[in-house]
């Protein structure tokens, strides 16, 4: 399945609207876990049909529903009915490959993520797209599989957390994407230690393989990159809505959240540019290395070369040769050979060559 872009020729020439599942169905079962809460109660637990929530409708509380799966259209489409949801924002729920976005409807605020983590046994990055809804007292999450980030969310509500418990669905979302922007931090700063730690493994030994280590890093960067770049315009945008759906003390914690989600994408800037250079340093090292091969091998040829000139007249095939009739010939033959041997190389070690 193709990671940057996946293809959507399944819904090519559908209407507007069109509730039709594109993607890999990631659980058997779609579950429904429910959370409902005030400042002194709180109500946990899982539910089989809609129906049910509709005893909620009047209490003074928050209701958290969770939905795990999204393959059962029948059960979005009645989620769209409940609770009077757009026909395309429930396509866009169903498309588990959309932009991060927010979007404000009359009747509620509509936010699209992407909860990362990393595969260990794949070795590398993997994204889950993460739906919120909220409005009035309601807050709905849809999740592609079970298992997620926010079992700290789950506990600060079990623990009568006076902040969480007190607010309304607002901070519920903001608390959701807070989470996830910090296991974007937690991610990038696992990468980080490994991208840092081979630059010193570069300027030491300029292994080849490190060029595919490399490579690694920057697909895996770049796909970081693409899922949580957006995310950015999406909170300052969340920071800019004027609307009912948002208390007031809630904005200042939106205002702190774009800080933390500006330092995110300033850190996969540094470490994309910090992957180029090292690739550059890369090639550059092992140039100088090259270099340095060259330029010992030129030394002894340089150095064989009058070697050379001297045996090959030595050895030349003369009826009447006067040093060969030398009792030391031989011998004053190697002594004229070491020195002009020592000669050149202490001319090549004073010029710095050497």
């Amino acid at each position: 399945m193709p990671r940057f872009f996946k293809k959507k020729h399944k819904t090519l020439g559908a209407p507007p609207g069109t509730l039709s599942f594109f993607g890999e169905q990631q659980v058997e079962n779609v579950s429904i876990q429910l959370i409902d809460y005030d400042p002194t109660n709180l109500e946990e637990r899982e539910i089989s049909d809609l129906n049910e929530i509709t005893k909620y409708r009047d209490k003074n509380t928050v209701t958290w529903l969770n939905i795990n799966g999204l393959h059962d259209i029948e059960l979005i489409k009645k989620v769209g009915e409940v609770f009077e949801l757009s026909e395309l924002l429930l396509e866009d729920i169903l498309h588990p490959d959309q932009r991060p976005k927010l979007e404000e409807y009359d009747n509620c605020t509509f936010i699209v993520m992407k909860m990362l983590r990393y595969d260990e046994e794949e070795d590398k990055i993997l994204a889950e797209q993460l739906s919120i809804i909220y409005a009035g007292k309601f807050l709905i999450t849809f999740q592609e599989s079970e298992g997620d980030i926010f079992e700290p969310i789950r506990q600060r509500l079990r623990n009568q957390r006076k902040r969480i418990r007190g607010s309304k669905p607002d901070f519920l979302a903001y608390s959701l994407v807070d989470m996830i922007v910090d296991n974007y931090i937690l991610i990038i700063e696992d990468f980080g230690d490994d991208i840092e730690a081979n630059e010193t493994k570069i300027l030491n030994n300029p292994d080849p393989d490190m060029v595919e280590v490399i490579n690694y890093y920057k697909q895996e960067i770049q796909y970081l990159r693409r899922s949580i770049r957006p995310t950015k315009e999406l909170i300052f945008q969340w920071t800019k809505l004027e609307t009912d759906h948002i208390e007031q003390q809630t904005y200042q914690y939106l205002h702190d959240l774009h800080d933390h989600i500006t330092a995110v994408n300033e850190a996969l800037d540094t470490y994309r540019e910090m992957l180029t250079d090292q690739l550059t340093i890369y090639h550059t090292t092992l140039s100088g290395k090259m270099n340095d091969i060259m330029r010992v091998l030129t030394i002894f040829s340089a150095v064989f070369i009058p070697l050379t000139f001297i045996a090959g007249i030595y050895g030349t095939n003369f009826e009447y040769f006067p040093e060969l009739g030398f009792r030391y010939a031989y011998f004053i033959f190697w002594i004229v050979l070491l020195i002009v041997a020592g000669f050149m190389l202490n001319y090549f070690r004073r010029k710095g060559w050497l």
